[in-house]
């Protein structure tokens, strides 16, 4: 059967073979028990939905193996036979360009060198899922290769609830996952109600089929790490940055500090997801010893080396034995899942890996309470250090607030805020999203890296056309970009799909998108996929991570996220989706994303200008009301470039009045 023949398939009519589980692949960990008996057939009939009755009796006890094996009911006979990864647009069977564009995205997140546990559907995060199980896989891609451009395709947290008429300038897909009423919204919640097989954790860009590897989050790592030592007044050369982890989103750590020029320690207990790394070409070394890791640190600082260390253990190893030693750590940071402490986001101290994973699926209890007594050595240690000068941030992973819930010394004098700000509170926040910076990003759909070459010259030469006449207030923002894009290639961030990442405020976007469509429509490139992270200015409301310096009062509101993907719908999106859940937890964010796809008519160049236009705006708007000063300027400067644009601007309240 040829690739398009098994798309058209779907879910086969006849039992496919039992395919073996392929020990090399990096997969889930085992999900905790938390079914009661009833509930359990609840979900193997929730399962078996999918398959014709004649199946049921092969199937019934094989979905009751996975479920009891691995905490989730994953189908992995389903699994299809080729290889999954982003192919070129015209390989795609379909009567839908758009609808196409859509598979292309999905497999990307699915392809082995760009997911996490691709056999379990998870791209980054640990949980964050593009679809639940294969037979949401098989389906979702079979009415995508049937749906016409007057039609919607509606998915309910994975699952492809059906294909409905709309119109032509409707989305093609509109993409919920999570979305649990607000009282049922804690960890165990996501548990049963995964297990069950009625929702999922779309993380950001996991579950809208926007992820393009590592490169989205090095290039915010990257701003982050150059912004720091800004802070610090000091060169990354010959400094210090200490972080942990290696997953789908941390991976990008190391490189990034080797952009930025500084010595990075970045610390994983996973050894297969090292390697992996190492093998990528995202860190340069890996050192298991830590009595060897001090002496190797030292010799880079003293030599001002760029290079990226991974100590394979555990990282509160690295920042007590740096305080022993007396190495000035100059940034330190986390970014392990916290936002999935008791399900593999975090590993304990005195545990191997595979004692840790037999220990959180067998012992739930136990394992909470060795991780919380982990992190409140980790805050110790880190406290150390900051006591002597490092400037420590939360990479909005839920560090500090996970450390808070276990009892560690991270609340301020007044017991309410943290001791330290998240990034997003001292650089992204007032440097970049206020002033409508975030992470546009766009896939050549047509996978050359000729195009990818293209576009990023468009990119560059609009950019830097804009910067002779940007205000003072953007100078910078612009010219970390420009510099981002033209290290782009050099750099080897390609991982899965031909795809690019820089941050960019509104006209940037609508310029460097509307030149991309001129391209199109000239034959110089193929069709390109716009997108952002949903770590954006307006995607996301995140109260401890993108909304984290709004300080009116409401960070704990999600009018914003709403809106926004209300407002992308209408005004020409390809693709829409809303999550509960992101990088910092079930029931802790709201986020939304998008996806458009430029065909070079004269329709994609209409609402790419309406939809960037609104994208960006909505979140300016809101810092802006919120009384940020970068955001007041972006918003009266978006007022004067667009006359039907009117926003309401806050008044000032004399401090010594209140």
């Amino acid at each position: 059967m040829t690739f398009k023949e098994e798309i058209l398939q779907g879910i086969p009519s006849e039992l496919p073979n039992v395919k073996p589980y392929e020990t090399e692949i990096n997969h889930a960990p085992k999900r905790k028990e938390i079914l009661s008996a009833e509930e359990i057939k609840l979900a193997l009939k929730n399962a078996l939905r999918y398959f014709d009755a004649k199946h049921h009796t092969a199937l019934l006890p094989e979905f009751k193996q996975e479920l009891e094996t691995y905490g989730r009911i994953y189908m992995y006979r389903y699994r299809p036979d080729y290889k999954i990864f982003a192919r070129p647009i015209s390989e795609y069977p379909g009567k839908s360009e758009q609808a196409k564009a859509i598979m292309l995205m999905i497999q990307n997140n699915l392809d082995h060198a760009v997911a996490q546990h691709p056999h379990e559907l998870i791209t980054y995060g640990g949980n964050g899922a593009v679809f639940q199980n294969w037979a949401q896989y098989r389906l979702t891609m079979r009415y995508l290769a049937e749906m016409t451009d007057e039609q919607t395709l509606v998915m309910y947290s994975g699952h492809p609830m059906g294909l409905f008429p709309s119109h032509k300038e409707a989305p093609r897909v509109v993409v919920t996952n999570g979305m649990v009423i607000p009282n049922y919204s804690k960890p165990d919640d996501w548990e049963k109600m995964n297990a069950l097989g009625v929702s999922q954790y779309g993380q950001m860009t996991a579950g809208s089929y926007m992820y393009i590897g590592p490169q989205g989050i090095v290039h915010g790592t990257t701003i982050t790490v150059l912004n720091g030592f800004r802070k610090i007044e000091k060169s990354p050369k010959g400094g210090l940055f200490v972080t942990s982890g290696l997953g789908g989103m941390s991976g990008a750590q190391p490189k990034a500090g080797n952009i930025a020029g500084c010595v990075t320690i970045c610390a994983e207990v996973n050894p297969k997801i090292t390697h992996i790394r190492h093998s990528q070409g995202w860190i340069n070394e890996i050192i298991d010893d830590i009595e060897k890791l001090v002496p190797r640190v030292k010799t880079a600082l003293e030599n001002k080396e760029v290079v990226s260390i991974a100590y394979l253990g555990n990282v509160v190893d690295v920042w007590e034995r740096l305080d022993q030693e007396n190495v000035t750590i100059d940034l330190g940071s986390d970014q392990t899942s916290l936002h999935n402490p008791w399900a593999g986001g975090y590993y304990p101290m005195g545990y191997s890996f595979e004692e840790s994973n037999e220990l959180m699926a067998n012992n739930p209890e136990k394992f909470k309470e060795e991780v919380q007594k982990t992190l409140r050595r980790h805050a110790t240690a880190i406290n150390k250090h900051t006591a002597k000068g490092t400037y420590f941030f939360d990479y909005g992973n839920a560090f500090l607030l996970e450390a808070s819930r276990a009892g560690a010394d991270v609340f301020a004098e007044n017991h309410i805020d943290f001791k330290y700000n998240s990034y997003v509170q001292d650089i992204m926040g007032p440097m970049c999203f206020d002033y409508g910076f975030g992470p546009f990003r766009w896939v050549c759909a047509t996978g050359n890296p000729d195009d990818l070459a293209k576009t990023d010259q468009i990119a560059c030469d609009v950019l830097e056309a804009m910067m002779q006449n940007s205000p003072e207030e953007i100078q910078q923002q612009m010219a970390d970009n420009i510099q981002w894009i033209k290290g782009a290639q050099e750099n080897k961030l390609v991982v899965g799909s031909q795809a690019r990442i820089l941050y960019a405020d509104a006209e940037g976007r609508m310029k460097i998108a509307e030149a991309f469509n001129q391209a199109i429509a000239r034959g110089e490139i193929g069709y390109v996929i716009l997108g952002r992270d949903h770590h954006d200015v307006s995607g996301t409301d995140s109260p401890y991570r993108e909304t984290s310096n709004i300080y009116d009062g409401s960070r704990f509101t999600a009018d914003m996220a709403i809106q926004n993907v209300i407002g992308d719908s209408f005004r020409g999106a390809t693709w829409v989706s809303i999550h509960n859940g992101g990088g910092v937890g079930w029931g802790e964010v709201i986020n939304g994303g998008f996806g458009m796809v430029l065909d070079g008519t004269k329709e994609a160049s209409k609402r790419l200008e309406s939809m960037l236009f609104w994208d960006v705006n909505n979140g300016i708007s809101r810092r802006s009301w919120a009384r940020n000063e970068g955001a007041i300027f972006a918003i009266k400067r978006a007022m004067e470039s667009q006359p039907l644009l009117k926003v309401t601007l806050p008044n000032r309240v004399d401090e010594n009045l209140l």
